[in-house]
């Protein structure tokens, strides 16, 4: 992409991280003879996986549209494995699961790069809802049948259907924003992950009313308030690299910091109740794919529908 928009944006993005490296080495340093405490190595394990995330980012939004695609097609594949890989199904599924990995990824992501939105919203909620179940019962499996379809529904809709709206913003016809959909991607991923490390730093600071305690013990109402506003004030403040005016992109921030935060709600109580705090250990400080993209999954089709709805032709 050769936007200068996108290039001073992510010098900034660079700059933050500086900075949060800069300030983490000084908490690391003047920590005791025991060396740093718990809070102090996570938040440095963070910073180093969020180098490597942005650079990765970075990268594919430099390169366009197709690396770009690739890249979101290969975070749904990590993604759909490791929500499959806590969430176990029976030998009968194979031919179902070997569908969605290899029939309905690369179909979905295909069908952004020819840019057929038509068939994109319905290609998984429809046919792939009917085929994956007719492809289980033809094994004649009955035990959990129900369950097991749900299960692998559920983890294609999640991980392929919902994150694949990010990317699919490239596409989206909005008059006089031509050739400048990359930043909406920028928009989105921005307000949601700096909604979750605001919330993250708010409820260490001053987080003492469990949201749901069950559910997920770090999430507090302080973060959730505090990280929230943070987040939609970044996204208000962004409002220059989109078509929205000020007010509507504080609006649209408030909106996905919402749905992002039910996103990670709803995903931890499903590793809570396989018993797993992470998804997996792929990103050091961070868990897995599925642990940073969980907010995404819910809110990248919230902004793409309201943008599409009031924007695009």
């Amino acid at each position: 992409m050769n936007d200068p928009t996108f290039l001073y944006l992510m010098s900034g993005v660079v700059g933050l991280l500086l900075i949060a490296s800069v300030v983490g080495f000084v908490l690391a340093r003047r920590s005791g003879p025991d060396g740093p405490n718990a809070t102090v190595q996570n938040l440095n394990q963070r910073i180093r996986a969020w180098w490597l995330m942005v650079a990765i980012f970075g990268l594919a939004f430099f390169f366009g549209k197709g690396i770009t695609i690739m890249l979101f097609m290969l975070v749904s594949f990590y993604c759909l494995r490791e929500f499959l890989s806590i969430t176990p199904t029976l030998a009968a599924d194979h031919r179902a699961t070997v569908a969605a990995f290899y029939i309905f990824i690369p179909m979905q992501y295909w069908l952004i790069w020819i840019d057929w939105p038509a068939l994109f919203s319905i290609a998984i909620p429809v046919y792939a809802f009917l085929l994956l179940p007719i492809l289980s019962v033809a094994r004649g499996e009955t035990k959990d049948f129900l369950v097991r379809s749900a299960k692998i529904q559920w983890a294609l809709m999640l991980t392929v259907y919902c994150i694949s709206h990010a990317p699919a913003l490239i596409n989206l016809d909005i008059p006089g924003f031509e050739g400048r959909n990359f930043l909406l991607l920028f928009f989105l991923v921005t307000v949601v992950q700096i909604s979750d490390v605001a919330q993250y730093v708010f409820g260490k600071l001053f987080g003492k009313r469990k949201l749901a305690p069950s559910v997920s013990p770090n999430k507090t109402w302080e973060g959730l308030i505090g990280g929230g506003l943070f987040a939609t004030l970044v996204g208000a403040g962004l409002w220059w690299i989109t078509p929205f005016t000020p007010l509507a992109a504080a609006a649209i921030a408030f909106t996905i910091v919402l749905a992002g935060f039910w996103g990670g709600l709803v995903l931890s109580a499903v590793k809570r109740s396989l018993g797993r705090k992470d998804w997996s250990a792929m990103i050091q400080g961070h868990g897995g794919a599925m642990d940073r993209m969980d907010s995404v999954s819910f809110a990248a089709p919230i902004m793409y529908h309201i943008t599409n709805y009031f924007y695009a032709l």
